[in-house]
């Protein structure tokens, strides 16, 4: 056998990794979409109070400042699960009443505390922003966040 590599095999193994890691490539692709959508999936539908809720979340860019399951700005709480802290994941008008009540109190005016600006959000915002939320905490994270202080 020889011990020299030649331009054909040397084209064979690169052609032939290639083709390996392509495959590889395609196949964990199609496991990862299948899992995001059969497994890793929120446990209430995509509503369009979801979807109303989202676009306040983004408009008002409340990820400048929380994290929605670990991605975002560290300046103030989790809110991945703020509705389970809270003991309303399952009740949409209490969700709805302690959102409503704590952004109506911000900023607290609490001397040295970091403070929460006034938004300008209808009610029909506020109740989307809280089945955001709830949808939001019902999202298998696989245990993320750690701790339920988030």
């Amino acid at each position: 056998m020889s011990e020299i590599l030649t331009k054909s095999r040397a084209r064979n193994i690169f052609y032939g990794g290639s083709l390996f890691f392509i495959i590889v490539f395609i196949l964990m692709t199609i496991h990862s979409h299948r899992y995001v959508v059969n497994v890793s999936t929120a446990g209430m539908p995509l509503s369009e109070e979801v979807v109303l809720g989202k676009h306040v979340w983004e408009r008002h860019s409340c990820i400048n400042c929380h994290t929605l399951h670990g991605e975002g700005a560290y300046f103030a709480p989790e809110l991945g699960n703020v509705m389970t802290r809270w003991g309303v994941l399952d009740d949409p008008e209490a969700a709805y009443e302690i959102l409503n009540g704590w952004m109506a109190a911000q900023p607290s005016g609490i001397e040295g505390r970091r403070q929460m600006p006034s938004f300008e959000i209808t009610p029909e915002e506020m109740r989307g922003l809280a089945e955001f939320l709830r949808w939001a905490d019902q999202t298998d994270t696989q245990g993320w966040p750690p701790t339920d202080a988030g």
